[in-house]
Parts: C-alpha cells; sequence; structure tokens
C-alpha cells in the first residue's frame, strides 16, 4: 500500500521554511494570527500544516512547527478572553520536537499497532523521538467496505536531526506491511 500526496498547505500566511528559531517579530506575528483568528471564529487546527488527501478515506496528515503551536495556542487562549504568558509562549519555542500526525486506513481493527514514521530528506532517514499509535482504530467512512477501519500515528522529531528547508518524504510503515507516504518540501512550510 504505497501511496504519495503532494503537499497540500492550510496556512494563513506566506510560504517560507519552518523556523527553528523564530525571531521575536515572528513570534509576535504568529501570536497576532492567532488572537485574529478566535476574533474571526476560526478553529485553532487551522493553522496545522496539512498534507495529503482531502477526503475522508485516503491517506492524510498534518505537522505542527513552532511558530503554528504559537497560533494555535493564542487561538485557544483567545476564545477565553485570555493572552499568552510569557512562559508559555517560552515552553512552545523551547520544545526540541516537531510534531508529525497522519492518518491511515486498514481493514482490521488493530492494524495500525506497532506502526513506526520515519523521515527522509535526499536518502537522510531521520527517526522519531517518539511515536504513539492507536491500538483500536475506528470505523472509516467507507465501513463496512474497505477500507474498513482508519487510524492515527503521531511521531514527534528532533528539530536538530532534519533539515527544516529540504524536500521531505514522510514515510508510515504499519506493523502489517507496507508504507504510506507524503511528499513535503519543508521550504514551503511555516
Amino acid at each position: 500500500m504505497c501511496c504519495i500526496f503532494a503537499l497540500a498547505v492550510a496556512a494563513p500566511w506566506p510560504a517560507g521554511a519552518i523556523d527553528v528559531q523564530p525571531t521575536p517579530a515572528q513570534i509576535r506575528a504568529a501570536l497576532d494570527r492567532g488572537k485574529a483568528a478566535a476574533e474571526q471564529r476560526s478553529p485553532p487546527d487551522t493553522f496545522y500544516v496539512r498534507f495529503g488527501a482531502g477526503d475522508e478515506l485516503h491517506p492524510s496528515g498534518f505537522l505542527i512547527t513552532k511558530l503554528g503551536a504559537l497560533s494555535v495556542m493564542a487561538t485557544h487562549m483567545a476564545f477565553r478572553g485570555l493572552e499568552p504568558a510569557d512562559m508559555d509562549v517560552a515552553q512552545v519555542l523551547d520544545a526540541p520536537t516537531m510534531l508529525v500526525s497522519a492518518v491511515i486506513f486498514g481493514n482490521q481493527p488493530a492494524f495500525a499497532v506497532d506502526s513506526y514514521m520515519v523521515l527522509d530528506q535526499g536518502g537522510k532517514v531521520i527517526k522519531p523521538v517518539t511515536v504513539r499509535f492507536d491500538g483500536q482504530a475506528n470505523r472509516s467512512a467507507a465501513w463496512p467496505e474497505n477500507p474498513r477501519f482508519k487510524a492515527k500515528v503521531v511521531a514527534s522529531f528532533n528539530y536538530a536531526d532534519f533539515n527544516p528547508v529540504a524536500a521531505t518524504t514522510i514515510t508510515v510503515f504499519p506493523a502489517n506491511g507496507g508504507e504510506v507516504s507524503f511528499q513535503l518540501d519543508f521550504s514551503q512550510v511555516h
């Protein structure tokens, strides 16, 4: 099961690259975007960088960069009439890892158990710090037809281990065999 999908970025700001050490101006802009999203009643997940298919029956996923995480946090807090404290901002900026979440499909409820995810940048394979997966998959929109189940596989990758501006393939390996791949250009991610 090898699938390759193009990046579909759903970010309301210009593309640039994954900023590992954002500037104060970038930080302020990310927080302002989150506050503006809340004022417009937009959901916080607007700031996720999405990839893969846009429907309910094909693999897809998202990643969250530091700037995206700041916007998500600012949106959540603005919905409550609050602003992020300096300590909250520092915690996001000090995070050593980037979260990548993928939804994959299979035909058995436990198909995602022991799944694994890697990044490949020009032949350099980057292994995750952590990987989590659904032990019991949910029914897909196709139920009872194939693919019958969908599950999440979530991994965290150290910023220090990957090139934040390189063309990248995210590959998920379900334990029962096969793979699902997504092509991204990190230089176009924010």
